[in-house]
């Protein structure tokens, strides 16, 4: 799956996107960074509604493909610039954590 089938799939907003052709190969959901910096698998979808610049510094760490801003969240100002000098995926659904995942694994199979 690429970044803008999920971009379809949870009618999300594009916050930024690096690179649309990402392929994505499974999700994670989860605030509690230490566990996404060791559990989340390379290529995910990561959920969260964490907003803040360590996002993207555990995004670094756990090469995830895709970060998903759950229930209208949006970056704060600090994250934004970090994504766009990383060049991370992030979008924004206004669907909670629990139902972007069913929706997200729905569309994955």
């Amino acid at each position: 799956m690429k970044v803008d089938d999920v971009i379809k799939a949870l009618d999300a907003e594009e916050i930024y996107i690096a690179d649309d052709g990402r392929e994505i190969t499974s999700g994670y959901a989860g605030d509690f960074l230490s566990h996404v910096m060791g559990r989340a698998p390379a290529d995910c979808a990561w959920f969260t509604i964490m907003n803040n610049v360590n996002v993207c510094a555990v995004a670094t760490l756990a090469d995830i493909a895709l970060i998903v801003l759950c229930e209208g969240v949006k970056p704060d100002d600090n994250l934004l610039a970090k994504v766009k000098i990383q060049g991370f995926n992030v979008i924004s659904t206004k669907l909670d954590i629990y139902n972007a995942v069913v929706t997200f694994d729905r569309a994955l199979k």
